[in-house]
């Protein structure tokens, strides 16, 4: 398995079709944006791949400083449940093992009509050597989790990585839930 920087066409198709069917709207931001940031090398948008080069997934991370936010993940709908993304998330943790790593997930202690799939999601990431950090923040609207992976993270920092890389179009959008 390994991740490639995707940077022809046929690849960020892909990325760019299971982006949209991965993540709902509201949590999706505008995929002009995400290339913006990649050609500024503020982020990076990976394919996942195994050895024949086939597609399995995408990773898009957003880097400031010392930080990477893994953004965006996803393995495509029928490569999913074997395995792939365990491996897929243990080869991005290693990539970026100098930096203070963390991601955001949907709260999972919250009544909603996905929480099942929240908490496994959440079990996913703690499995895989994730840690809650003290605070959750509502970004565009949805009250998400933060986890990281052996840091700290404030969430001063969390919110200078958004206002620096995406602005106030985004950053106006954050808020302190706790």
């Amino acid at each position: 398995m390994k991740l490639t920087e995707a940077l022809d066409k046929n690849l960020l198709d892909k990325i760019q079709n299971l982006y949209i069917e991965a993540f709902p709207k509201e949590e999706r931001k505008p995929f002009s944006l995400l290339l913006q940031t990649r050609d500024k090398g503020q982020s990076e948008i990976l394919a996942i791949e195994n050895e024949h080069n086939d597609f399995l997934g995408l990773a898009i991370t957003a880097k400031h400083k010392d930080m990477v936010l893994l953004d965006y993940f996803a393995i495509s709908s029928h490569q999913r449940s074997s395995g792939i993304g365990s491996k897929a998330f243990q080869n991005i943790k290693n990539r970026y093992a100098d930096k203070r790593f963390f991601l955001e997930i949907e709260r999972a202690d919250i009544d909603a009509d996905n929480k099942i799939q929240r908490q496994k999601r959440k079990n996913f990431y703690l499995k895989n050597g994730m840690q809650n950090m003290p605070f959750l923040v509502n970004l565009l609207g949805v009250e998400m989790e933060i986890l990281a992976h052996n840091c700290q993270l404030e969430y001063d920092d969390y919110f200078n990585l958004y206002h620096t890389l995406f602005g106030t179009h985004i950053s106006q959008h954050i808020h302190l839930v706790k």
